[in-house]
């Protein structure tokens, strides 16, 4: 176990509910957030500099983990990165198959990735760990850990906060059922260090816009 306790613990299977939330806003979603509009400068040069290390580090494919309707699927591929993405949302899905034809994407679920081992150059999990309780990071994290080749980046993104959950009756425009999580990063950063990833860099920027409340990247390394 991580060496930061865990905020407090839930049995919940989160991917039921997460699906249908996500399969019901995936139109708005989609018209709502085109591209990288939502993210700041930042946060596009935190994912800068992940497409370029992935790039230098060894050739093999790069996993958007979470990938949504393929907004940064598209970006890292501009990037000359050879990027697929796979989520639970097949509504999700198959808005990123209509506007990113040139690119695949696949039904699955971060704790359990349809991907053979060691076979990745990189994992992008941006915002894709909100819905998955504090006690279940470290399935997933351990999942980005078997799919990796050694040596290969991870670049995940979240609100952080304590591990507080914040559930979600409207999102997008559309009434839904969702369940976050604002994240303790020092919590994280434990789960990737005891399963195989040496942090590299973090960025820790305050809300912007109409963020509700800080947010938290990390970049980290597959340990060889």
């Amino acid at each position: 176990m991580p060496s930061v306790p865990c905020p407090f613990v839930t049995a919940t299977d989160h991917r039921p509910q997460t699906k249908q939330g996500y399969d019901t806003v995936a139109q708005d979603y989609a018209r709502l957030l085109p591209r990288l509009n939502a993210e700041t400068t930042l946060d596009i040069a935190m994912i800068n500099d992940f497409t370029d290390r992935c790039a230098a580090v060894s050739p093999g494919p790069v996993l958007d983990a979470g990938c949504g309707t393929g907004r940064v699927s598209a970006h890292l591929a501009t990037r000359g990165l050879d990027v697929f993405g796979i989520d639970l949302s097949l509504g999700m899905i198959e808005v990123a198959r209509r506007t990113y034809p040139h690119l695949r994407f696949d039904i699955g679920a971060l704790e359990d990735l349809p991907v053979p081992d060691t076979t990745l150059g990189g994992v992008l999990a941006w915002y894709s760990l909100i819905h998955t309780a504090p006690d279940g990071l470290s399935t997933c994290v351990k999942e980005f850990a078997r799919v990796l080749k050694p040596g290969a980046w991870l670049l995940t993104a979240f609100q952080s906060g304590d591990g507080q959950r914040v559930e979600r009756t409207n999102a997008y425009g559309q009434p839904v059922t969702l369940t976050n999580y604002r994240h303790d990063p020092q919590y994280l950063t434990a789960v990737l260090a005891e399963t195989g990833f040496d942090l590299h860099a973090q960025l820790h920027r305050g809300a912007e816009g109409a963020e509700p409340t800080s947010q938290t990247v990390l970049l980290a390394r597959r340990r060889s």
